[in-house]
Order: structure tokens, then C-alpha cells, then sequence
């Protein structure tokens, strides 16, 4: 993953030695609830050619995709929805069992580690950094209960979905409900970033990094769009259930990313983009992770069968 859109443990300058994980927690499954959205399905144009676009990220050509009809959740989870899961079953996250995670340097409270990342000093490795408390020791997450859940790692997210009975999406069932029912688009309600000077999204704000920035926001932060999804661009990045890839044929139908890989595609960009550096909240931008990172910009919502 590019070091300016969040890092990978593998990225790391230094690392402690984590010692052995506990084993994977077992979940129990269950009917997906209500409240998902419903995609329609059928055919759309998926990819980009925004001359923005960075071409390593395989962001083109545009091809036709043809998907069956699925459910999404309208929102990323949220700190309570995980609180609810981390009750019921016992789970403790790889950034627990491990003992740090990525924070953007700004925000760290202490605890900050050896373990940075070459060419973007704005991350620090900082112990005690857990979706508990997303800042580091003495931080906490209890005053947000209604925003995105992070510091989750891919296997984090697989393992919530799987209890809550729905999935990650994949790649293209993202980009499709991304889009709103829009086709060619930039962003999920149109092309223009902030439609008569409002803004659409949470993403940076002045310059980076030197500027503030207020984090995550509520997961119901600004208008949905066409399909009823929140905050598909900016906030906070988001799992998919493929591996990356970057080599497309001109049609695929349900497509569901390479059969192996080394990392996981993430979508949507996060509080952290800038347009000076960083521009991937576009609906056709993507980058990926490895699946037992985790920072403090990324989380996920799930996907389920109709």
C-alpha cells in the first residue's frame, strides 16, 4: 500500500516482537438483520480513466462488469456495532494481540514506537493503539460510539462479518454501490468535488500535513447517495473482500479479484486525503493492505447475499 494512503506492518521501519498470536477466535453465525441496502445488480462501467489516476494502481480501463443483485450495509460499522460483537464472542483484534498500531502522528496521546514509515513521517507505530483507543494510551473511543470502527485489519473485519452473517463485499460490488446508480463519475453524486462550495465529504482540509485535522466523523456524516450509501468517499478507507490485482479483461461476470495475493484492496480514501497528494476518494480509486495491518483511517462495511 502507497505509504501516503496508510502503512503496512510490512512497511514498518522497526517493529517490536509481537511473540505468538492467540488462535482464531471462533464466531458464531447468524442471519444477516435488516437495514442493508439492496443493489440491484446487472451491468455497469467499472474503472476509471481519470487522467488523476495513478497507473501502478490499475485504476483502467473501464470495463463492463456484470454482478447479481446484493445487500450492503448503508454505513461502515460503527464502535458500537463492534463493541456488540467484541461482547458477544470474546474477539480481540490483531492490534490488541499484537500491541500497536498505525496512528497519524498528529493524533498520537503517547507510546510512540520505533516503527515509522519511510517517506511519510506523519505515521507513527504507537503501543496501546487499539479500535479502544484509537489515539494510543489514554484515548478513547467511548465518545464515538456512531463513527467508523479502525484500527481493524482485514482478518478483523472477516471475522465480525461472518458473526453479523453477511461478508466483505468484493471489489466490484463496492465500486457498483459506490456509484450510486451513476455511471462515469468522479465521486458518488456527481463529478465536481464540493457542488456549489459545500462539502460532500470528510477529507483533508488545508495543507497536508501541517494543517489540522478533526479524524473520523459519524458514519451518517453527509447525504447518501443515489443507493442510500454514507460516506463512500473520505472518512475512512474500507476492506473488500479481494485480493489485489491490477489486470482486467474487458467483461467479467461477478468478479471476485485474483485467487491469491500478498494484499487486500481497500476503497474510498479517508480523512487523510488530499488532493496535493492523495487524491484516491475518486469511486474508481483503490490501493490495498496487507490483511493484518491496521491504521487508524481504515474500517469496513459488509456485504451480504439477497
Amino acid at each position: 500500500m502507497s505509504a501516503c494512503c496508510g502503512p503496512s506492518r510490512d512497511g514498518a521501519a522497526a517493529q517490536p516482537d509481537a511473540g505468538p498470536l492467540a488462535g482464531p477466535v471462533t464466531v458464531v453465525r447468524r442471519e444477516a438483520p435488516r437495514g442493508m441496502v439492496r443493489v440491484p445488480g446487472g451491468t455497469f462501467l467499472m474503472g476509471g480513466d481519470d487522467p488523476d489516476g495513478r497507473p501502478e494502481d490499475g485504476e483502467g480501463p473501464v470495463r463492463e462488469v456484470r454482478l447479481d443483485p446484493f445487500l450492503i450495509d448503508p454505513t461502515c460499522v460503527t464502535n458500537a456495532q463492534f463493541a456488540t460483537f467484541v461482547k458477544e464472542t470474546g474477539y480481540v483484534t490483531e492490534a490488541e494481540r499484537i500491541g500497536w498500531s498505525f496512528v497519524f502522528a498528529q493524533f498520537a496521546t503517547g507510546g510512540v514506537m520505533d516503527a515509522g514509515v519511510p517517506g511519510a513521517p506523519w505515521w507513527a507505530g504507537v503501543e496501546g493503539a487499539s479500535w479502544r483507543s484509537p489515539e494510543g494510551p489514554g484515548s478513547s473511543a467511548g465518545d464515538r460510539q456512531n463513527h467508523p470502527v479502525v484500527h481493524v485489519s482485514w482478518n478483523d473485519a472477516t471475522a465480525y462479518a461472518t458473526w453479523a452473517g453477511k461478508r466483505l463485499p468484493t471489489e466490484a460490488e463496492w465500486e457498483m454501490a459506490a456509484r450510486g446508480g451513476l455511471e462515469r463519475k468522479r465521486y458518488p453524486w456527481g463529478d465536481e468535488l464540493a457542488p456549489k462550495g459545500r462539502q460532500r465529504c470528510n477529507i483533508w482540509q488545508g495543507r497536508f500535513p501541517v494543517a489540522p485535522s478533526k479524524g473520523t466523523v459519524p458514519v451518517k456524516s453527509f447525504q447518501p447517495n443515489g443507493y442510500g450509501l454514507y460516506n463512500v468517499s473520505g472518512n475512512v478507507w474500507e476492506w473488500t473482500a479481494d485480493w489485489w490485482g491490477t489486470s482486467w479483461e474487458a467483461f467479467a461476470d461477478n468478479p471476485a479479484g485474483p485467487a491469491q495475493g500478498s494484499a487486500k484492496v481497500i476503497r474510498g480514501g479517508s480523512y487523510l486525503c488530499h488532493d496535493s497528494y492523495c487524491n484516491r476518494y475518486r469511486v474508481a480509486a483503490r490501493t490495498s493492505n496487507t490483511p493484518d495491518s491496521s491504521t487508524g483511517h481504515t474500517g469496513f462495511r459488509c456485504a451480504a447475499l439477497v
